[in-house]
């Protein structure tokens, strides 16, 4: 009996969200399409802008619990189910690769998905038959996080599909009272990053509070951004390949989403 060569799996930076996502009339269709266009993965391991823990955390791996990390929703985001199976032997070469790097691993055995894992999975494998495994960012040092995507690089091969999911842009606070147009802070830095990321500028990105415009308005606080750097890290053999599948604007923040491979 032969046992078929895992496909290559690309790497992706994707843009969440929050519950409403769902409801969205043209974003969920955007996250079908596009995992109906990728080749089927082994595994999903996932980094979210909601879990930041060091050293680098390792979640659940039977049982997969959902995390509610929201405030104030209506009742049926909090009923919504995902009962995708752990990934035991995925965590498993995870500790290997990282530890034998020398980064620091640790178990969180009852971590569930929190919302910036499985609200896009909800919508991308909606069978919830597909392993799923969520680590930590155990920091939001952009050089940092691209180094530990560059660890993980080799689970591609394997079909591991690596998820960074943040927001391109993230500001809640500063859209309050913005009206019907996404605001300047939000479109300037879209186009910049998507030009940057066009560019393969790396080093512009990695310093993004500096080099891009309204970076600071735009990300007053790194987490949204930072999971791309582990999928910059995990691609960065690939970095040509980069192509925008989502973009366009969400409550005036910038839903750019980007598969590299």
């Amino acid at each position: 009996m032969t046992t078929a060569t895992p496909e290559r799996m690309p790497a992706l930076y994707l843009s969440h969200g929050a519950p409403p996502l769902a409801d969205d009339p043209l974003w969920p269709g955007e996250l079908a399409a596009w995992s109906a266009a990728l080749p089927r993965p082994t595994a999903i391991l996932i980094v979210s802008a909601h879990w930041e823990e060091a050293p680098l955390a390792i979640g659940a791996t039977t049982t997969v619990p959902l995390v509610y990390d929201f405030w104030g929703f209506p009742e049926h985001y909090y009923q919504v189910r995902y009962a995708a199976p752990g990934a035991p032997a995925l965590a498993d070469s995870v500790r290997k690769l990282l530890r034998g790097a020398g980064t620091p691993v640790q178990d969180v055995p009852d971590r569930g998905l929190d919302h910036g894992a499985y609200v896009p999975l909800v919508e991308m494998f909606p069978g919830a038959d597909i392993p799923v495994l969520q680590v930590s960012m155990p920091t939001l040092d952009p050089q940092k996080l691209m180094d530990i995507g560059r660890k993980l690089a080799p689970l591609r091969d394997e079909g591991v599909l690596i998820v960074g999911s943040g927001f391109f842009t993230h500001n809640l606070a500063a859209l309050r009272g913005a009206g019907p147009q996404p605001p300047s802070w939000s479109a300037e830095f879209d186009d910049w990053g998507h030009r940057a990321l066009d560019a393969q500028d790396v080093d512009a990105l990695l310093d993004f509070e500096h080099t891009s415009p309204a970076g600071r308005l735009a990300h007053p606080r790194t987490e949204h951004f930072a999971p791309l750097f582990v999928t910059l890290g995990a691609a960065e053999s690939e970095l040509g390949s980069q192509r925008s599948i989502i973009d366009g604007f969400w409550m005036g923040l910038a839903k750019r989403s980007v598969q590299f491979g």
